[in-house]
Order: structure tokens, then C-alpha cells, then sequence
């Protein structure tokens, strides 16, 4: 039994794909003088893409990371748990979760429909990150998940 209304995985995001959506982030980053890392992950959460554009903190790597994890683990982008957390209350218990970015800046991707993998964005505050994520994620979709 299928429950029609749980967005679902797809096929992993291909190179191809992931060069096109970091290439779309990247446009949106340097436009707007944004030194970020952008990465993309696949269905499975795995490393399919890195890019650091010059002098943005290294730091930011694993943040970037994080937040494309995250988002394709969690389908939804990072700002749905940000927003949770801010709440309080029993949202709380989303601190109890390992390895959850409640950063904006991470969002899911899809094709027809079907997660494929996430875009992470970090280097600059989160609204920015997320500016650029929501750049790149809209090559695949028209507009960003969430």
C-alpha cells in the first residue's frame, strides 16, 4: 500500500544534473558577491558534487554538506527545521536527532516529482545560503521543494 501524498525518492541525481544545478548557484552567488560552498548530494545522500568559490571559509564545507544531507534525509528543505526549532515547545526534540541541520540552505531536488538528491549552500547567512540554494534547485523543478 502506497500512500500518494509521501513525496518519493527517485533515481540519484546525475552529474550531468548536478553540474547544471551548482553551475545555476554558482551564477546566483557571484552575482550577488556571495562566497559560499555548494554541494550536492544524490537520493542516497551521497557526495555527488562540491564546489568552493574562492576564499569563502573552509568551515562552511562541512555546514554545506550537512544542510544537502539533510534535506534529501528529511525531505524537506533545512529551513522547515529551523522554523520547527524556533517554535520551541516539543519541537525540541528535533536537538535529540543526530546528524540534522536546522540551517536554512539545504533543499531538496526533484524530477517529476521524485527527490533525486539536495543542494547545501553555506559560507554567508543562512537567508543568502538559501537565496543561492533555491538558484540551483530551480533548474531541476522550476522551483525549489517545500
Amino acid at each position: 500500500m502506497s500512500n500518494s501524498n509521501v513525496i518519493q525518492y527517485g533515481a540519484p541525481i546525475s552529474l550531468a544534473e548536478a553540474k547544471l544545478v551548482v553551475a545555476a548557484a554558482e551564477r546566483e552567488a557571484v552575482s550577488n558577491g556571495l562566497a559560499v560552498i555548494i554541494v550536492v548530494v544524490d537520493s542516497a545522500a551521497q557526495l555527488v558534487l562540491l564546489e568552493r568559490i574562492d576564499h569563502t571559509q573552509f568551515g562552511s564545507i562541512t555546514v554545506a554538506i550537512a544542510k544537502a544531507e539533510t534535506a534529501v534525509r528529511f525531505k524537506r528543505p533545512t529551513k522547515a527545521v529551523e522554523d520547527a526549532l524556533a517554535q520551541g515547545g516539543l519541537a525540541l526534540r528535533l536537538l535529540t536527532v543526530p546528524n540534522i541541520s536546522a540551517i536554512d540552505g539545504g533543499i531538496p531536488l526533484l524530477r517529476d516529482g521524485k527527490i533525486v538528491g539536495a543542494i547545501g549552500v553555506a559560507g554567508m547567512l543562512p537567508s543568502q545560503d538559501a537565496q543561492v540554494a533555491q538558484a540551483g534547485a530551480a533548474v531541476l523543478h522550476g522551483t525549489a521543494a517545500g
